[in-house]
């Protein structure tokens, strides 16, 4: 899968985005993002393979510990895939807009032209 698919694919879940808020607050250990959720560590472990294989998150060991942290770099992808279809749908719009401008001005000529 390309990196669009993945990053699309791991904010799909309610749990990964949950995860991904929290880890904006700053980077956590496991058991930390791990304890709100009523999930067992073997699906917290999942969700954080999915976010990993995204880039979403990265992981850095201190000591005996290991921090997960947010990255938000790929949501850029995101945003521009949207950004593209935002601007589709602008066209299309500004189409439709002027679609009916020109049907009022006609009307209202033809009206003028009755009177």
């Amino acid at each position: 899968m390309d990196q669009l698919s993945d990053v699309l694919t791991a904010i799909s879940h309610p749990s990964r985005r949950a995860i991904i808020g929290r880890l904006v607050a700053g980077p956590a250990r496991f058991t930390d993002i791990a304890k709100p959720f009523e999930l067992s560590l073997n699906a917290i472990t999942k969700h954080l393979k999915l976010l990993e294989r995204a880039g979403l998150i990265s992981r850095e060991k201190q000591g005996r510990e290991v921090l997960i942290s947010f990255r938000p770099e790929p949501l850029r992808l995101v945003s521009g895939w949207v950004h593209e279809y935002e601007q589709f749908w602008s066209e299309r719009l500004d189409q439709f807009e002027e679609h009916f401008r020109k049907k009022r001005n006609k009307s209202n000529e033809t009206r003028d032209e009755n009177d």
